[in-house]
């Protein structure tokens, strides 16, 4: 059997976020909305309940932390798997020893970090032992589990969304850290500005703000100095906490969950019109290393779903974004993908394209698609002329305005209109030379 994490002795050496890893259930902060009297996973954490839970919610959040209290319940015996080195073989030697365990009335924990990363058949190996209630599964993932988990293990669990801890549960927890004597034990003192940098380069991870933390401080304290002979105690300033963090890390991962936050949120900035938004999610996006060819393809479907004829320019400023990307990589072709975003968001916006698709995909599905004119058949082979095709057909550029009354929609789409332009761009004279276009083809001016 594993110990448990929260059992683990976190000697001076740790670091210093597992040193200050909540004990008990009263210092965990930032999740209250999960921990009030009578909820699940506090009964979970006291020993009452019996549901298998799936920890979801980004790093530094207490998926760990709660894991191991839920370990430490009355009763209850530990077993950890790393989805990173588990297979089915050592899933079912858990499952094993967990059904001996409860002939002697005891009831096993099964704690799988980073579940998502279970293939398959790994989860399916869970679901009978789940069930029977063989083991207690806290599963922790940091993807939504809607995309990575399997339903049958889906519907057998109940699903806990962590938050991203705010800034006043952040900065509760570096303020502890620096005076716990589990932590920095007050060898040093922390400047507000230090301070409220930390908070902000936390981006909501509490592992993420004490670790800069840990960092900054062995910048300003050396073994055997603290304190010194008259008792000053060094202090942890704003460059001290710069030097010691070249950057942020970004909050994203592109194989998971924030994949599709992050990208839906690009789209939809570019949408809207915010081209700053828009520039700020391709920065994360490039930053985190997504493929720049993913990002390219949503740029050139965007360009016709959302701008289409407002700006018929942005089809080309998109493609010749993807054609750059092919040709000269990243990072230089992380300008032509900027300099499409900036294009495609300050452009007129217009659905007007996807619109007149969709009415007409419709059609198509509901069987309305009638046969083709005669007149508008192939005539290029012996006998078409015998059946009738292409015969009486207007050739367009035999007239002066290069158009003609003629019919070209089945019989049944006479005088359908797919298309409507809005007043947005290039589609303001567009709103009026369409109208007149069909009254022309049609015969009706």
């Amino acid at each position: 059997m594993q110990a448990s994490p929260g059992n683990q002795a976190a000697g001076a050496r740790a670091p210093l976020a597992v040193r200050m890893r909540p004990r008990v259930l009263d210092e965990v902060v930032g999740q209250d909305q999960l921990l009030a009297p009578g909820s699940p996973l506090r009964r979970l954490v006291e020993g009452t309940g019996a549901a298998s839970v799936i920890l979801y919610g980004p790093p530094g959040t207490g998926k760990t932390t709660l894991a191991s209290l839920i370990s430490t319940a009355t009763g209850r015996r530990f077993e950890a798997l790393s989805a990173l080195s588990a297979g089915v073989k050592e899933v079912r030697a858990v499952i094993e020893i967990a059904r001996r365990r409860i002939l002697h009335g005891e009831q096993t924990v099964l704690f799988i970090d980073e579940v998502h990363r279970f293939s398959r058949t790994q989860q399916d190996a869970l679901l009978a032992a789940v069930e029977n209630r063989t083991v207690l599964l806290v599963a922790a993932t940091t993807e939504n589990p809607s995309f990575s988990v399997v339903a049958p293990l889906l519907s057998r669990s109940l699903i806990l969304r962590l938050r991203p801890l705010d800034a006043a549960a952040i900065g509760e927890l570096i303020d502890r850290a620096v005076g716990d004597p589990r932590g920095l034990d007050g060898q040093v003192a922390l400047a507000p500005d230090a301070r409220e940098h930390l908070v902000s380069l936390a981006a909501g991870d509490a592992r993420r703000a004490l670790t800069a933390l840990e960092v900054a401080a062995e910048t300003v304290v050396r073994p055997g100095e603290a304190g010194g002979d008259a008792g000053a105690v060094p202090v942890v300033d704003l460059p001290a906490v710069e030097s010691s963090i070249d950057r942020a890390a970004v909050r994203y991962d592109r194989d998971g969950d924030q994949h599709y936050d992050v990208i839906s949120a690009f789209i939809k900035a570019i949408r809207g019109s915010d081209v700053d938004a828009a520039l700020h999610y391709l920065a994360r996006m490039i930053t985190a290393g997504e493929d720049p060819r993913f990002l390219a393809r949503r740029l050139v479907i965007h360009a016709s779903e959302d701008i289409g004829m407002a700006d018929p320019s942005a089809l080309q400023t998109a493609t010749a974004a993807a054609h750059a990307v092919q040709m000269i990589g990243m990072p230089e072709a992380g300008l032509a993908l900027a300099h499409a975003t900036i294009h495609l968001a300050t452009a007129p916006k217009s659905n007007g394209v996807v619109a007149a698709l969709n009415a007409a995909m419709a059609d198509v599905a509901k069987g309305r698609s009638g046969s083709v004119p005669a007149h508008l058949r192939d005539g290029h082979y012996a006998g078409a002329t015998g059946l009738g095709n292409a015969v009486g057909y207007q050739y367009p550029h035999d007239t002066p305005d290069g158009i003609v009354a003629q019919q070209y929609a089945p019989d049944e789409l006479v005088g359908v209109d797919y298309y409507q332009p809005t007043t947005h761009g290039f589609e303001r004279e567009l709103a009026s030379r369409v109208p007149r276009l069909r009254r022309i083809v049609r015969g009706t001016r």
